[in-house]
């Protein structure tokens, strides 16, 4: 009797020990809130971004990273498998202008204008000159106000952008941009570069009683706060040698925020859309000696040899201009303006011609199907596909400083990839899955609007619709 019960006890003890086993391995497979951690996807045509494209090879992902490409590829036997058969993977895209995830800022209110009208006296301190440092908060860090639950994060990710440099809004020195990657469970998950840009405005943001007022004031003001953080840089190694010789320096956030951007020699966003503007952006870039990227560049195509003179890169706002909606259909448009809206979309190609490194931003776009639309406008404008890639890719994460964990499929980068049914560009071609992170999520295409009488007269409209928001899956 009792060497049966002893046999029972070691029999439960190993059935016990199995269990234990059992779950550690599965929590080693998969990534916290139960996700898997490796994956495999077979059989597909894989457009690496930097290289020949493979007409049927394998990606390993594991623990968030690429691990394997090619088409003889040792498959972990802890991999989910995806058969890519008839699908194309592609790098994740990268958007390298936009908001997500960071609080709209207010608009001012206007003053009363017209015939007989003062001005409004504005509230709270009045910037009288440059020592005010009026709307300047570089030390603002997009990455430290990030919102996780802006729901354009999943609909830009259900296109397959899956990285976005992200702005804060407002003011000349609005703040510090962030590289993100567009998946995560907490805020931290998202980030991939904290400090990556320090975006400029030439907006004034005074008006008739405060400092900056007009755009040779915004620049007089910029150029002076460059001007005080070199000044700062080079005074403060000397003071605090001889602390006991000088008198102390005066504390000043911008100067010391500056000083760092310059001395470290972080990307600087110049704003330039027009001939007239990126013509002074280059003079400016110089003249401050600033690691330079002009943002909005759409009049490129007329003065693309003298930016790849400068080596300077452009990130092309895709919001391609258009007539206003509420325009006056009789009013006359400039022959200029007219040109400009032809010939925008050319810019791309004109840039690519003569050797400029430039990517593609969504510029305010109002969903990711315009970003898509609007860069097939660019290629039908006379951009190569391979180029409008890599736009979006390998030579926007160059361009932020990325270059070395994303931007390309190859082994020890970050496994955001996009896996489609066609050519990335094509209008028909749908986003099946995305990884983001090494986070699989299943796209569901969006069911079609129901029509009138198209229901059954025992269930509400919609009733059979399913849920279209794409959703992290484990399998088709």
């Amino acid at each position: 009797m009792k060497s049966r019960f002893e046999f029972r006890h070691v029999l439960l003890i190993l059935i016990v020990a199995c269990i234990v086993s059992l779950i550690n391995w599965a929590h080693s497979a998969r990534a916290a809130g139960g996700a898997p951690r490796y994956f495999a996807i077979t059989n597909a045509r894989i457009v690496t971004g930097s290289g020949t494209p493979i007409n049927n090879g394998t990606v390993v992902v594991a623990k968030g990273l690429i691990q394997a490409v090619g088409e003889s590829v040792a498959i972990p036997p802890e991999a989910w498998v995806i058969d890519g058969k008839g699908l194309t993977v592609y790098p994740g895209l990268i958007d390298a202008g936009t908001d997500l995830g960071l609080a709209k800022e207010e608009p001012a209110e206007s003053a009363p204008a017209g015939r007989g009208r003062r001005r409004a006296t504005p509230s709270g301190e009045i910037a009288k000159g440059p020592e005010d440092r009026p709307g300047t908060s570089p030390w603002r860090v997009a990455a430290d106000e990030f919102k996780t639950d802006d729901k354009r994060i999943e609909t830009w990710r259900n296109a397959g952008l899956t990285t976005a440099l992200t702005m804060p809004d407002g003011g000349i020195f609005p703040g510090q941009a962030s590289v993100v990657d567009l998946a995560g469970d907490r805020r931290g998950d998202y980030i991939v570069k904290a400090v990556a840009t320090l975006p400029i405005s030439f907006t004034p943001v005074g008006n008739f009683w405060a400092f900056p007022d007009s755009l040779m004031g915004s620049i007089a003001y910029i150029r002076q706060v460059f001007d005080d953080s070199n000044w700062y840089a080079q005074a403060e190694p000397i003071y605090k040698a001889n602390e006991t010789k000088f008198e102390r320096l005066p504390y000043d956030r911008t100067e010391q925020v500056i000083a760092r951007e310059l001395r470290d020699k972080e990307i600087v966003l110049l704003p330039a859309n027009n001939s007239v503007q990126i013509l002074r952006a280059l003079r400016l870039a110089d003249e401050w000696k600033i690691n330079a990227v002009i943002y909005g560049g759409q009049h490129g195509y007329e003065v693309a040899d003298a930016i790849a003179a400068k080596k300077v890169p452009v990130l092309v706002n895709l919001k391609w201009p258009e007539r206003a909606k509420d325009a006056d259909p009789e009013g006359e448009e400039t022959l200029r303006e007219l040109r400009f809206r032809d010939r925008a979309p050319s810019t791309p190609a004109a840039l690519s011609k003569s050797g400029v490194k430039f990517a593609f931003y969504s510029g305010g776009l109002s969903g990711p199907k315009d970003i898509l639309k609007n860069a097939r406008k660019a290629i039908a404008a006379g951009l190569a596909p391979d180029a409008a890639l890599r736009a979006f890719t390998s030579d926007s994460a160059e361009i932020l400083g990325v270059s070395g964990r994303m931007g390309s499929i190859a082994p020890g980068k970050i496994a955001n990839l996009v896996v489609t049914d066609g050519e990335i560009f094509d209008e028909k071609t749908k986003v099946k899955d995305v990884f983001v992170d090494g986070r699989w999520f299943e796209i569901h295409e969006e069911p079609a609007a129901e029509k009138a009488g198209d229901h059954k007269t025992d269930e509400p409209p919609g009733a059979a619709a399913e849920d279209a928001a794409g959703g992290e899956g484990v399998g088709r």
